[in-house]
């Protein structure tokens, strides 16, 4: 049973991996067409990535919407988690509740909701309309890690904190955020990688005036096959795993996915 067990997970691993060594062998594909196995070897499509100028610029745009929906979704997420942390009623459990109804719809229901959004108020096709439309779709991700965080403070601490004189604002800056910033830095973490890869919403409400890395691939896609589009998929992929292999390294990855809180 054990060495079924141990070929399962082998054969499961084989199947994940599969795509990627397939990307990863057309990305370094010597000619400029998509084939597997790779002929020749060559790296010249990632320096395509980041020297030509119509990929570097939707890379910029994503990069820069990323970095932007990622403050604004902590932005969010921490006075709203620190609220319903604090008040433990009807009223935080709901606005809670509203906090993570975005990450529940269908995303093309957002981005038409964003869309139409945007085109009323006479901004559609605006890069920071993407940046704010991704923040909002996506906040429910450091709302919840912060959650986590927050649940793990001893409120002991708080109060020994207040015995000693420290007012509200002192008990936030030197006992409260201190703990709670692991887990707002892992929700940035995880709003960037995911903003960095989102297509719909981009599409519907940016279009092609702020072309990020995915709307360029589906655009390339239509003019003609090159490995460029490859490389893009190495980078994303080499990006989550440094982003998401930090927070597992540095961060407490096990109360983030719910761990601790099923020991309770």
């Amino acid at each position: 049973m054990l060495i079924l067990r141990y070929a399962f997970i082998l054969v499961v691993l084989l199947f994940l991996a599969a795509p990627l060594v397939v990307i990863f062998g057309v990305s370094v594909n010597e000619p400029k067409q998509l084939l597997f196995p790779p002929e020749g070897f060559s790296l010249r499509w990632y320096a395509e990535l980041f020297q030509a100028s119509d990929w570097l610029n939707a890379l910029r745009n994503s990069v820069v919407i990323a970095l932007g929906a990622s403050t604004i979704a902590v932005s969010i997420a921490l006075p709203l988690a620190l609220y319903v942390w604090k008040k433990q009623s009807k009223m935080a459990q709901a606005l809670f509740g509203l906090g993570v109804a975005p990450f529940l719809l269908p995303p093309v229901i957002s981005a038409l909701g964003f869309m139409i959004f945007w085109i009323t108020v006479g901004f559609y096709g605006q890069i920071y309309a993407t940046i704010i439309s991704h923040g909002v779709f996506l906040v429910t991700l450091p709302l919840v890690t912060i959650s986590l965080g927050l649940e793990a403070v001893d409120r002991q601490l708080i109060e020994a904190s207040r015995t000693m004189g420290a007012n509200d604002k002192t008990v936030f800056r030197t006992v409260i955020f201190p703990l709670a910033r692991p887990y707002m830095i892992s929700g940035f973490a995880f709003v960037f990688v995911l903003s960095l890869n989102e297509y719909i919403i981009a599409y519907m409400v940016a279009g092609f005036t702020a072309e990020t890395l995915p709307i360029k691939i589906f655009n390339s896609l239509r003019y003609g096959y090159t490995p460029v589009m490859a490389s893009v998929a190495v980078f994303f992929v080499l990006t989550a795993i440094v982003v998401f292999g930090s927070i597992a390294r540095f961060g407490d990855l096990p109360r983030l996915l719910g761990a601790e809180r099923a020991r309770r």
